[in-house]
């Protein structure tokens, strides 16, 4: 049968075809091999914990210099902008009224205790009244109390330095009336050296500070210790550190914030009254701190911190964590992850959660891909 005869080799080679496609439709391409991810692996650590707050310069103590007595300025006894001495002579208000007045007094002083020792000789002797006694001695107390009152007003003739410190500018020259207790101050003296600076906290902050201290997870330093370093306005570090004095215990109604206020040595003058400057408070110590490299950290949908770690069967797990504040190139992890975790913090991007990987110490070279030499 030619027919067949000739069919029979067709038919062999598209039975045979056909196997072979199948074979291979079965099996498929090759599975690539999991994707290679570096990782470190956490550790609980000691960690200083700190926080960076505005702040305001304030003289440590400030005084307005008025007069106590009316009269004309004489003179004028310091340099505008100097510094002065507590006691230091600052302005001469003419003394001549008050001369006078004093020299007055100590007449009368001198009169009535001539008097007074007189009646009393002549009382002993019982020659005058009892009342005419008691007269005298009460114009010889009288008298004397007038006498003092007048020497402490022409003391007050020359206007002394109630504090030490750099004084300001003179608001009269010589030649102007000033009256006792006026409202305008002659000039303000303020002792910058050492320097109050009043930085501004959240309550919330504060409250979760104190919080965390009860709680046990975080040591911290007696308020009298606590260390505070200061930044500049213009970004120079200010080079003597200061302590922490104390902190106000009300709230800011219409900030809702505490005023702590730390004092800090200002030899220099370099900070002045009114200066802003940005503090940084030693808050406290964590000792099982647990520390996650900032670009292994990413965000959901949500906006909720994220972060990929390797499970002992080698497959990628998501966890959402809660951070609390940088710790130089880290975040400060409060809940999420623990000590002995592998963080993926190389090749993120190739990560899928429940996918497994090739996990490979952070930093190693990686392996050569199939086909590279």
């Amino acid at each position: 049968m030619p027919f067949c005869s000739s069919r029979l080799p067709v038919l062999g080679v598209i039975f045979l075809g056909s196997a072979m496609l199948a074979g291979c439709g079965g099996s498929g391409p090759p599975k690539p091999p999991p994707p290679e991810v570096g990782v470190v692996t956490l550790q609980a650590e000691a960690v200083q914990l700190t926080t960076v707050l505005p702040g305001r310069t304030e003289s440590y103590r400030a005084s307005d210099v008025r007069p106590q007595v009316n009269g004309i300025v004489q003179r004028r006894l310091f340099t505008e902008g100097g510094t002065v001495t507590a006691g230091q002579p600052l302005y001469q208000i003419d003394p001549a009224p008050y001369i006078a007045a004093y020299n007055n007094a100590k007449a009368v002083l001198a009169s009535t205790q001539a008097k007074a020792a007189r009646y009393g000789s002549l009382f002993r002797q019982s020659a005058i009244a009892h009342q005419d006694y008691d007269d005298a001695q009460a114009a010889y107390l009288q008298a004397k109390a007038n006498a003092d009152a007048a020497a402490i007003n022409l003391g007050y003739t020359k206007v002394l330095a109630p504090i030490s410190g750099r004084i300001s500018r003179s608001s009269v020259t010589e030649g102007a009336l000033v009256t006792a207790n006026q409202t305008t101050a002659l000039a303000t003296i303020q002792t910058l050296d050492p320097i109050y600076v009043d930085i501004n906290q959240s309550s919330t902050e504060l409250l979760n500070l104190k919080l965390a201290v009860q709680g046990g997870r975080l040591t911290q330093d007696a308020p009298t210790e606590a260390r505070t370093t200061l930044t500049l306005d213009n970004g120079t570090a200010y080079p003597t550190p200061g302590k922490l004095e104390f902190s106000e215990v009300t709230v800011d109604a219409s900030t809702g914030a505490v005023t702590l206020r730390a004092v800090f040595p200002n030899p220099g003058g370099v900070l002045l009254p009114g200066m802003f400057v940005r503090a940084t408070i030693m808050e406290g110590s964590k000792p099982d701190a647990i520390l996650a490299p900032q670009q292994a950290i990413g965000r959901n949908e949500k906006g909720d911190p994220t972060a990929y770690t390797v499970d002992s069967n080698g497959t990628a797990r998501l966890h959402i964590i809660k951070v609390g504040q940088a710790v130089g190139d880290k975040w400060l992890v409060l809940d999420g992850l623990k000590a002995g975790d592998r963080l993926i913090v190389e090749g993120l991007q190739k990560v899928q959660a429940d996918q497994p990987v090739h996990a490979v110490p952070a930093g190693s070279k990686p392996a050569p891909q199939a086909g590279q030499h």
